[in-house]
């Protein structure tokens, strides 16, 4: 049976029910169509459960992506200030934590209920375990799922990236677009822990559980912030943030003192064994700071160690160079880099420029964010330019 919409939503997360709920305002027929058995199955798991739905100081120099302009004018159009608006009149309590980040006082399942509840206001129809099998244009869209056929004017895909299995989503957004005839960036994991090399495995691998402030860089972008050692390699935010702009090959630096110049503390003729152990204990955590001096100079000395040598292993601290394995894949990553090259697609609208009537949003496009609250700002500033034209 053929069922005619003026709009499909392909993706009931966060941008494709926001999107639907814009349109829908607008007097539009609109059906979402959902493969999962319910909507937003990732948005619930979003900033340990709380959702960290926004980040103040969103702005187009905290996303990644071929084309960095891509993103400034649906940023523009709807801002950090416009969401809290809407969770605001919707009575929903927040809290805002460093760094601009914003989180749901009483967990991401108030941001969902809200989404729904906006779609059901606007007579927005959802229809989960309904997974798009296949779609067709000839004059209107037509998508097919499970023997069933769905028609519209317009289709939106909101499909998300490469997802942890537990989440559902697979990269059906990328395999449209090709469909189409549409360029795709090739993806990777982004915000993602990196795996230990074999040899700092053999150093390092002990250390799991220890946490500190550094600063990790990957090609020309730093990022100062918690680091934490892992069984598998490092992980916490200056490394998940770092993770986006490294690729496989690549070294990654990392300063484990920023800010901190440790030359003051060395004496002309330098210092013995102990003194450096005891030093080097006062700035790091106790197993790094042993693991760190074992590695450098792994025979104890009673004796002095010459001012020359102290200097190295204490400004090696600064420029600890290591080349990751790998990551730990989409299983661990939080957000998907690359996606829908932006070129096929309009900035204002975000409809496709060779397939009138296609629209793609969220984090199926080559857009991806910085850790705290950006990656979700994007899916709503983009579901809302779509919604405002369709």
């Amino acid at each position: 049976m053929n069922q005619v919409s003026d709009v499909i939503v392909i993706g009931g997360g966060a941008a494709g029910l926001f999107c639907a709920a814009v349109a829908g305002r607008r007097g539009r027929t609109v059906l979402v169509l959902e493969g999962a058995e319910r909507c937003g199955r990732k948005l619930l798991v979003s900033g340990g459960g709380r959702c960290n739905f926004t980040n103040l100081h969103a702005g187009p120099g905290r996303y990644l992506s071929r084309n960095p302009d891509f993103c400034r004018s649906a940023l523009a159009r709807f801002t950090p200030r416009d969401f809290i608006d809407l969770i605001e009149r919707r009575g929903i309590a927040y809290i805002e934590e460093e760094q601009g980040q914003l989180f749901c006082a009483r967990g991401a399942a108030q941001v969902l209920g809200m989404l729904v509840a906006e779609c059901r206001e606007a007579g927005v129809r959802i229809m989960v375990d309904t997974p798009a099998d296949e779609i067709e244009n000839s004059g209107r869209f037509c998508v097919r799922s499970a023997g069933r056929a769905f028609q519209s004017r317009s289709l939106v895909v909101a499909a998300g990236g490469f997802s942890p299995p537990r989440i559902g989503e697979g990269g059906f957004g990328y395999a449209a677009a090709r469909r189409f005839g549409l360029a795709v960036v090739p993806t990777r994991p982004g915000l993602v822990p990196l795996v230990w090399n074999p040899d700092d495995r053999e150093a390092f691998g002990g250390l799991a559980g220890i946490a500190l402030e550094a600063e990790a860089r990957a090609g020309r972008r730093a990022f100062r912030d918690a680091l934490l050692f892992t069984h598998r390699g490092l992980s916490g935010p200056a490394v998940l943030q770092a993770s986006s702009f490294w690729e496989p090959g690549q070294s990654l630096d990392i300063d484990l003192l920023p800010g901190v110049d440790p030359e003051g503390d060395i004496p002309p003729g330098g210092m013995n064994y102990g003194r450096l152990r005891s030093q080097l204990r006062r700035r790091l955590p106790r197993r790094l700071a042993d693991a760190w001096l074992k590695r450098l100079r792994p025979q104890s000395a009673d004796g002095g160690i010459a001012a020359r040598e102290t200097r190295a292993i204490l400004e090696e601290l600064h420029r600890w160079r290591i080349v990751p394995a790998g990551t730990e894949g989409y299983a661990k990553a939080e957000v998907t880099v690359g996606g829908v090259d932006t070129r096929e697609i309009s900035s204002k609208t975000m409809e496709c420029r060779k397939v009138p009537g296609l629209f793609f949003i969220g984090e199926t496009l080559d857009v991806a964010g910085e850790l705290g609250g950006f990656n979700l700002q994007w899916a709503w500033s983009s579901a809302f330019a779509a919604g405002l034209s369709l």
